[in-house]
């Protein structure tokens, strides 16, 4: 069992409430405010898994005069560091963005470890299920094909990736080393399996029948069969989309990828239409340590990346704000804005099943990938 040091966070500016208090119960915000309360703080350390951090930790200083530093952490790494430093009552990232989503709902949020704070002035332009806890981004990962070679994208219907012409001819991350991947294959099962297995009859022409336990349990276990290339997002990104290949791969690439269409002339390309859907969004949480000396500097870099200011180096990449009135760049390379409506969204509501379940699906990923 994790045991937190500190439940709550002290000497906080009266500028909104936690995520989880009706927005009739908010107080006035007070913007003015919060940035003073902040400039008499100590500097923060803000850890996310992107190295676009970095710059937006010091564009922030410069626009507010709060010191803050970004560190480039991976997902599973910030959580590991967030109850360690916890634990220790020595606090070094008083800020995480975009970590383990399931382990952030089963590992620190029920210990108290990190709390989720929502601006009452943009929580009006926030949907109520990317508030507790706070998600700033959704992450869309897609299914992909090199628009080189084809005209359009070559498969409509997602069980056509389970037939014998996709084997090993399919790429994609590892659901063993992302593990965010095996929380898809439980978000599909919990909340989208009479979609996969609806799709199964569009594409086959006959009901599914199967001895697995549900739809996506079938669609996984064949896909796994067909023994994807799994690497990391630049080798899935170059097997699918590198130009002047003949036979390239197919497969599933995060957004950001897409960004290499302009600086790498890449022919990464949407499989737009695609049954029951066109990929699947991952939510990327901004949380605040529990047990911060910085609770202000913390909350005002928290409200700094619901701008569009403050999340400009990532919206290029494809990442969507939570904030509804925060767009996508026109030159944003992949056209995601389009097609927000045929993405699949994760429920943070089963985060922790997701977690509960997440080792089980590696385990059926690894033996029917192996067969």
């Amino acid at each position: 069992m994790f045991i937190p040091t500190h439940s709550s966070m002290l000497g906080i500016v009266a500028i909104g409430l936690l995520a989880t208090t009706p927005a009739s119960a908010q107080e006035t915000f007070d913007l003015d405010a919060l940035v003073e309360a902040a400039r008499g703080e100590a500097p923060i350390t803000v850890y996310a898994v992107t190295g676009k951090i970095v710059d937006t930790a010091v564009a922030f200083t410069q626009k507010y005069g709060v010191q803050a530093e970004g560190r480039k952490v991976n997902e599973a790494s910030q959580v590991e560091l967030l109850i360690r430093e916890s634990q220790a009552g020595n606090i070094v990232g008083d800020v995480s963005v975009a970590a383990d989503v399931a382990a952030i709902a089963a590992q620190l949020v029920p210990y108290g470890i990190v709390e989720s704070w929502v601006p009452a002035d943009i929580a009006p332009h926030i949907a109520p299920e990317w508030t507790d806890p706070l998600v700033l981004v959704n992450d869309p990962h897609v299914f992909t094909y090199n628009t080189e070679v084809h005209e359009s994208c070559p498969v409509s219907n997602i069980w056509q990736l389970t037939e014998p012409e996709y084997a090993r001819k399919l790429t994609m991350l590892d659901p063993l080393v992302k593990p965010n991947y095996a929380d898809w294959f439980n978000q599909m099962e919990m909340h989208f399996d009479a979609e996969m297995a609806a799709a199964y009859e569009s594409h086959f022409g006959r009901p599914l029948e199967t001895e697995e336990r549900s739809a996506t349990a079938a669609w996984v276990s064949a896909f796994a069969r067909n023994q994807p290339l799994l690497g990391d997002s630049t080798s899935v990104a170059e097997a699918i989309g590198a130009p002047g290949q003949a036979d390239p791969f197919m497969g599933i690439s995060p957004i950001a990828k897409y960004r290499d269409n302009i600086t790498a002339d890449f022919k990464l390309g949407l499989c737009v239409g695609m049954e029951p859907f066109i990929g699947w969004l991952y939510p990327g949480p901004g949380v605040i340590a529990a047990g911060t000396k910085s609770p202000n500097a913390a909350r005002l870099f928290i409200h700094y990346l619901l701008t569009a200011e403050g999340l400009d180096p990532q919206l290029i990449d494809g990442k969507i704000s939570t904030n509804s009135q925060v767009t996508l760049p026109e030159d944003e390379p992949s056209g995601i804005a389009d097609y927000f409506d045929q993405l699949m969204a994760f429920s943070m509501t089963t985060a922790v099943d997701d977690f509960d379940a997440r080792q089980d699906w590696q385990d059926f990923w690894r033996v029917n990938y192996s067969r």
